[in-house]
């Protein structure tokens, strides 16, 4: 039924989620140190605002329990009548507000420290819980599709309040062929927790059990490659040797292990495999576009797209080469500037920058922003123990919570300037729909977060006059569409190639992803890149792969939607600029109201027309151009 697998689609977001200050006063410099306590608390998040303390969450889990308990009791009465459909999906909405507060507590704790077994133990809890009722409520998909559609529409018409519900009960009976019975549903779902053991062997061998390297550089430093120290590097340091050092040191980590990875991985991609075969799809893409109803054409497309769209990619990766006086260009040298740049950027400063870049979006979006940086809703600094990289947890009937690991470098501004983004996404949605409705869905979720680094990009551009800083900024644009928009579209390249190669049966081995890897990156690089061989094993540490399969591409997509609005809201015509912010509210109002592409179509983007993503090949054609006039007139 609609209602479970909401829930269970909400439990799958959670754990992906989670794989991911006062403006005024004195500016304060980073702490440096990686001992939390001793981070000044403005600096970190207060998980107190979800509980006081874990006896509150306790007395919650054992509420969540007494309602799943009350749920599995509801078999056998959905077909008496809209009333029993109505009560369902109401314990269904009350379930759900609970559990929010109870996954994201435990959870949110474990990202700040994932050494802590106690945190992990707790956290654990929710999940075993969250599996024991997946089993109990297993029968409700099937019994729900035994009610004609016929008369479930009249039920709906009928009964004014279960209209919120409509979209997700009309979304299963469109999916009614891969629902299966009732004792197959069940027999599923006592997978359904163990299915979950390779990704979290994963993660808990990148985060828990990873042992950084360290490595000495020219100038004789000491620095241990935490993602933080080697990312600062490969931006900061200008010496290629360097930069060759840290790369190689810094991946060891990942290559040295890559069989155990792989084998990480075929777990991932054969459960990936049976699962669609169950549910009878033709292939494991098929099975997962079709939770948000789009054709595998559009994935095509984009692939096909930027598979043949490569040349104005090349062509800036030989400008790099060039520019920086480098016999031969490599990966690990995308990320330095390419002017003498070094620049950090404290974080009380950028802020209010980031506050003032969204004007376009009007005041009311401002003020609510600022309350994001204000409240101690982010965690911003990296300690020992802390999972890396950035994420925007929603917790619904609280507000959000930002993980970063701000280090001070450019990338490090727009990916504050992303998260908040996505923060503000959430707090719209949940403003605009009720709860069954308000958390959008992963297909539209990077429209708000790439939306706000276009506008931080453009008011940055706006606020200099040093040319060095604007050729720095126009590089980071110009490696925001090649990470966001390229990269994605490669790895969903490969992630489709690789369940191919599990769906005709050929062996997987670290050899075997190896050499997938390595053809397709030589097919998007052609000449302008030389390959270092561990970076034919990026493979290994891209967590989207093993938490959240044939997630990247919608990176992708969303760039491409993002692009477009962000340029007819900064319009100089002021109806086009009015009638766009209007369209994009009401998208980050409408949560998952809606199947996500009709929810973007009524915002003005139609991703079934391959020329939305051709768009974005052009747009970087063109800021390659204006680069190259720029750093002429040095």
């Amino acid at each position: 039924m609609y209602v479970v697998k909401q829930l269970k689609t909400f439990c799958c977001l959670l754990v992906l989620a989670l794989l991911m200050l006062a403006l005024g006063g004195q500016v304060l410099a980073a702490p440096g140190t990686l001992v939390r306590d001793s981070i000044p608390d403005k600096y970190k998040w207060d998980l107190s605002h979800i509980y006081a303390d874990w006896t509150a969450w306790e007395a919650d889990m054992e509420r969540m329990q007494d309602l799943m308990d009350e749920y599995a009791t509801l078999k056998g009465t959905l077909s008496s009548g809209p009333q029993a459909i109505l009560t369902a999906t109401k314990m269904s909405d009350e379930l759900g507000m609970i559990l929010y507060k109870v996954f994201r507590y435990p959870g949110l704790m474990n990202a700040q420290d994932t050494r802590d077994n106690e945190v992990a133990g707790r956290y654990q809890q929710v999940r075993l819980a969250l599996s024991r009722f997946g089993v109990a409520t297993s029968w409700y998909n099937p019994e729900l599709l035994e009610i004609p559609w016929e008369t479930m529409q009249g039920w709906i018409n009928d009964t004014p309040e279960l209209e919120p519900y409509q979209y997700g009960i009309e979304n299963l009976y469109r999916q009614q062929e891969h629902v299966l019975s009732a004792d197959k549903e069940e027999l599923l779902a006592y997978y359904s927790q163990s299915n979950q053991t390779a990704s979290n062997i994963y993660s808990e061998l990148t985060t828990s059990d990873i042992k950084y390297p360290t490595t000495v550089l020219s100038d004789g430093d000491s620095v241990t490659l935490t993602p933080g120290a080697y990312y600062n590097i490969l931006q900061t340091n200008r010496n290629q040797a360097d930069r060759a050092k840290a790369f190689e040191t810094f991946y060891s980590t990942y290559v040295d292990n890559a069989n155990t990875y792989a084998a990480i991985y075929n777990g991932i991609m054969q459960r990936n495999w049976a699962s669609a075969q169950a549910r009878n799809y033709n292939t494991v893409l098929e099975s997962y576009l079709d939770g948000d109803n789009v054709p595998v054409e559009v994935y095509e497309s984009l692939v096909n797209t930027v598979r043949n769209g490569t040349a104005p990619l090349q062509r800036y990766y030989k400008l790099v080469r060039e520019r920086l006086g480098l016999e031969e260009y490599h990966l690990y040298d995308g990320m330095v500037p390419l002017v003498d740049f070094d620049k950090t950027y404290e974080y009380d400063d950028i802020q209010e920058w980031i506050i003032e870049s969204v004007a376009p979006l009007g005041k009311a979006y401002q003020e609510k922003m600022r309350e994001v940086f204000t409240n101690r809703w982010i965690d911003v600094y990296e300690n020992e123990g802390k999972r890396t990289g950035a994420f925007s947890a929603g917790t619904y009937g609280v507000h959000p919570f930002l993980l970063l690991n701000y280090n001070g470098t450019l990338s490090d501004v727009f990916t504050v300037a992303h998260e908040v983004g996505h923060c503000m996404h959430s707090i719209l949605s949940a403003e605009g729909q009720p709860f069954v409705n308000h958390d959008p869905t992963i297909f539209v979720a990077e429209v708000a977060s790439t939306m706000n680094e276009s506008l931080l990009l453009s008011y940055m551009l706006e606020r200099t006059d040093d040319p060095i800083e604007r050729i720095a900024l126009l590089t980071h644009a110009i490696n925001d569409v090649d990470g966001t928009f390229y990269t994605q579209s490669m790895w969903a390249d490969y992630e489709w190639r690789a369940h191919k190669m599990v769906e005709e049966g050929q062996p997987i081995t670290a050899q075997a992803i190896r050499d997938l890897y390595s053809g397709i990156q030589e097919e998007y690089y052609g000449d302008a890149v030389t390959i270092d061989e561990k970076y034919r094993y990026v493979w290994t540490r891209i967590s989207h792969f093993y938490g959240s399969p044939f997630y990247v591409y919608k990176y992708a997509t969303c760039y491409c939607t993002s692009a477009k609005l962000a340029a007819e809201i900064t319009s100089k015509d002021k109806s086009v600029r009015e009638d766009a912010l209007e369209r994009y509210m009401t998208l980050l109002r409408a949560g998952s109201s809606d199947y996500p592409m009709d929810l973007l179509k009524r915002a003005g983007v139609d991703l079934s027309d391959p020329a939305t993503m051709q768009a974005i090949v052009d747009q970087l054609d063109y800021l390659v151009n204006l680069l190259e006039q720029e750093l002429a007139k040095l």
